[in-house]
């Protein structure tokens, strides 16, 4: 344990309340993943200490969850979260505990935690491994296991079996078969999770080298049937052979692995692409499934508490996901496929929302077509062709000043259509002969 490289701050931290007389130790995530030789996001520290005895020893403390014994302390490399030891009384809500409890025994804190893997205590300066429940050893033997009785764990908080899932995909790890089996007896609790809590565990998963393995966990546990209908429709829904290896869900899921892992809006985009297949299959044709899907997912956003940002940006790369290039396109062609796409700000993400899709079909090799229109629309970038109304060159006032009418619909319409023509003809986009244009909509 000596060679764990923690940050300075978290040193600390650890050095000044244990100066104070208090047990301190580095807990939870930041130490599973130590352990496994990975680099923490986070660093949680647990001690002794009340809440407000850490604020005192601190110059800079924000109470982020004094209900629950919490305080972010700030230092100059960062910020740590320092938690009072405490266990918890019953759950109330499948969410919360009726009543925190604070102690002074980092052992009945650590017994109160989910999993295995983050239920271990380290204290720096003795090089004391506090490990109660194997959690090393499930570490070795990648598997995810309650801390205790499974089904206790999951009644007290609904969002533990999402949590599993995503820790099962984070470190390609097992679920451990009784902890499985006691996600299917608790999907009620699932069910009183609040959708933004749900919406932050999926986001996490997308950033998995492997969400596919999340979310078929998830499947298996009964838990997509309440977060992700639309995906789990998707089972079972077989697709041109010739086309396509593996049926719709199992597609949808490899087209999410195969996506950016940086980029949750384009993985998320990619895993509900397909949605609308079910509903629209007819033998093996999915009739206008991009649109349908369009309006599933839309739906679904708005469920699991996605930003309109969002939610705009997802469902215009599924609306637009199935687009047809061919080297015969007309430059105006490819000014209009800019134009509803949303603009030049969209091709990347919907290159790669094609690309993830080719994947999952494992026809990677018929993508060079990509890179054709990639550079037609790098010479519509930089001829700098008007794309939009605003890209014109008159306005709105314009438009009213010579039709002589007032601020209404009918002058987005006039733009419109002369931006049509633009696209047609960028050389029209000259402001003389816009206006003379505009006498013809009189």
């Amino acid at each position: 344990m000596k060679n764990l490289k923690i940050p300075a701050g978290a040193g600390e931290i650890i050095r000044t309340l244990q100066s104070g007389g208090f047990q301190t130790y580095l807990v939870g995530g930041c130490l599973r993943d130590l352990l496994l030789g990975k680099q923490p996001q986070e660093w949680d520290i647990t001690t002794s200490a009340r809440p407000d005895q850490v604020s005192k020893l601190f110059a800079r403390v924000i109470p982020t969850g004094i209900d629950y014994g919490t305080v972010t302390v700030l230092l100059a490399d960062g910020q740590y979260e320092v938690t009072t030891f405490r266990c918890d009384e019953k759950y109330y809500d499948g969410r919360h505990p009726a009543n925190v409890q604070f102690t002074e025994d980092i052992h009945k804190d650590l017994a109160r935690r989910d999993f295995t893997i983050n239920a271990l205590a380290y204290d720096p300066a003795s090089e004391e491994l506090i490990d109660d429940f194997e959690g090393q050893q499930d570490l070795e033997n990648k598997i995810i296991r309650t801390v205790g009785d499974p089904v206790e764990r999951f009644s007290e908080d609904g969002l533990r079996p999402i949590r599993g899932c995503r820790f099962a995909a984070k470190l390609n790890f097992s679920i451990e078969p009784n902890t499985l089996d006691a996600m299917l007896k608790t999907l009620n609790v699932v069910q009183q999770v609040a959708a933004e809590r749900v919406h932050d565990e999926l986001v996490k998963l997308l950033a998995a080298e492997k969400p596919s393995i999340g979310f078929e966990l998830m499947r298996k546990a009964g838990i997509l049937n309440l977060v992700l209908p639309e995906l789990e429709a998707c089972a079972g829904v077989e697709q041109p052979p010739q086309f396509h290896k593996f049926d719709v869900y199992w597609h949808s899921l490899y087209s999410c692995d195969a996506a950016p892992r940086d980029n949750y809006r384009v993985r998320l985009a990619a895993l509900l692409h397909d949605v609308g297949k079910p509903s629209c299959k007819v033998g093996f044709t999915f009739y206008n499934h991009d649109q349908v899907g369009t309006q599933a997912a839309e739906a679904l956003l708005k469920r699991l508490k996605f930003s309109n940002d969002d939610i705009k940006a997802i469902t215009n790369l599924i609306g637009n996901h199935m687009f047809d290039y061919t080297a015969n396109w007309s430059d105006a062609a490819v000014r209009r496929f800019i134009r509803r796409i949303g603009g030049v700000e969209n091709v990347k993400d919907l290159f790669a929302i094609r690309r993830a899709d080719a994947e999952a079909m494992e026809q990677v090799a018929g993508l060079d077509y990509l890179k054709e229109l990639e550079a037609r629309i790098q010479k519509v970038i930089e001829e700098e062709n008007a794309l939009h109304v605003s890209d014109l060159k008159i306005s709105g006032e314009d438009v009213m000043r010579e039709l002589k009418i007032l601020p209404g619909p009918k002058v987005g319409e006039v733009l419109g259509a002369l931006l049509e023509k633009v696209l047609d003809d960028p050389s029209l986009n000259d402001r003389n002969k816009l206006l003379e244009m505009i006498g013809h909509h009189a």
